[in-house]
């Protein structure tokens, strides 16, 4: 019987981590930001992202209770590093832009986008896009 019991367990800690890793490997195949946001303490907290862009202006989606989201919307900027450059952005929500950003998803994200919305419980046409806007003069 207790061998039967460590076997069960060897199978679901196998079936665990199978699932981590095929969930790690849709999340970071393709390209991946971090944002930065500031908690209620003052302390920055860096999410990592998916990013499209759409008109010349990147855009994030997430859901309204996530806390990257949240901490967002307390905040007038943020930063965004992409490809090794972090900058300032200002953001704006423009969810009439929701299907174009979801479209834009499924096609940069393909496989990925729809496994991490199955397993999120997500549903992506209720989700928030935050148009980013850079505040760096384009200049420097």
């Amino acid at each position: 019987m207790k061998k039967i019991a460590l076997w069960m367990l060897g199978v679901l800690l196998a079936l665990a981590a199978a699932f981590g890793a095929l969930q790690y490997a849709a999340s970071e195949r393709v390209e991946v930001v971090e944002l930065h946001t500031f908690n209620e303490q003052g302390e920055q907290v860096t999410t990592r992202l998916w990013i499209v862009d759409h008109d010349g202006h990147p855009y994030l989606r997430g859901e309204t209770g996530s806390g990257w989201f949240t901490r967002l919307r307390t905040s007038d900027t943020v930063t965004l590093t992409r490809a090794g450059n972090t900058l300032p952005y200002s953001h704006q929500v423009r969810n009439e832009n929701r299907a174009a950003i979801n479209q834009l998803m499924r096609e940069k994200y393909t496989w990925g986008d729809q496994l991490v919305s199955l397993f999120s419980g997500g549903d992506r046409e209720q989700s928030n896009v935050i148009e980013l806007t850079s505040l760096q003069s384009s200049t420097q």
